[in-house]
């Protein structure tokens, strides 16, 4: 048995068990015979983040599926959009190629992130991405050609903004039109692959960012909390008050 009396202050170990890093293991073995309830809450409180870290790592590695599957391609960009429900604002997509070894963690479908691990995963992105762009198609021009092709206009400026071209594009539940590259269409793909997850996360927070500068511009509106979908109180406002220059008029006939 450890003698207590000679041994670590706690709050040391404290500070070696969460610098240990890729020696973590060693660490904890290093101090299991320590009688101490405080050292043994630690060990047990690190065995437990190691096995969450662990999930979170299979979890990632199934969603890397589809890129294996099409690891042939010198490319492979995820494609997915944000902005296609809502009364107001642009709808924009994202275009994402990740090299092969990358790991991000956490990264899912940005729907069930909050804003702020979005915005954190938006910057890790940015930081290790082969490429990553976003095509942000404006709301007059939904009203003028409807939102589903809208919606193909943001994904190829996207794909055309790409400073690396992609040789296959997987896409988030949609098949898109007039481009050159093979292209697989996976039902919640944002939820199914890295890359698609990414851009998802690349779409949701540039357009989020907008509607926050549209709040500052009309601020009654309230953009900056809904975004632009049609919640109740927005709907309300729109009454009241008319639309303003960014609502989408095919998608607000009923209310004004």
């Amino acid at each position: 048995m450890m003698d207590t009396g000679t041994a670590k202050p706690i709050a040391v170990i404290k500070e070696e068990i969460e610098t240990a890093g890729e020696s973590l293991a060693e660490r904890l073995a290093q101090y299991e015979t320590d009688p101490r309830k405080g050292v043994q809450s630690l060990i047990l409180k690190a065995r437990r983040q190691q096995e969450k870290l662990q999930q979170e790592r299979d979890r990632l590695q199934q969603m890397w599926v589809f890129e294996q599957k099409y690891q042939d391609c010198q490319a492979i960009c995820g494609i997915d959009e944000a902005g296609r429900g809502p009364l107001a604002g642009p709808v924009v997509a994202g275009a994402v190629i990740l090299p092969p070894d990358c790991e991000i963690l956490y990264l899912n479908d940005s729907k069930k992130l909050s804003e702020a691990k979005r915005e954190q995963l938006y910057e890790e992105i940015q930081e290790k991405a082969v490429a990553w762009a976003v095509g942000i198609v404006s709301q007059e021009r939904i009203d003028e050609i409807n939102i589903l092709q809208a919606t193909y206009e943001a994904m190829r400026q996207a794909i055309g903004k790409l400073s690396v071209t992609p040789d296959h594009l997987l896409v988030d539940a949609v098949h898109i039109p007039e481009v050159v590259q093979k292209q697989t269409g996976i039902i919640k793909g944002d939820a199914k692959s890295v890359s698609i997850a990414a851009a998802s996360i690349m779409a949701k927070v540039t357009r989020d960012r907008i509607m926050v500068e549209m709040d500052a511009r009309y601020p009654e509106y309230g953009f900056a909390g809904h975004k632009g979908y049609g919640s109740k109180a927005h709907i309300e406002v729109i009454r009241q008050y008319g639309p303003c220059p960014i609502h989408r008029r095919t998608f607000i006939r009923n209310f004004v």
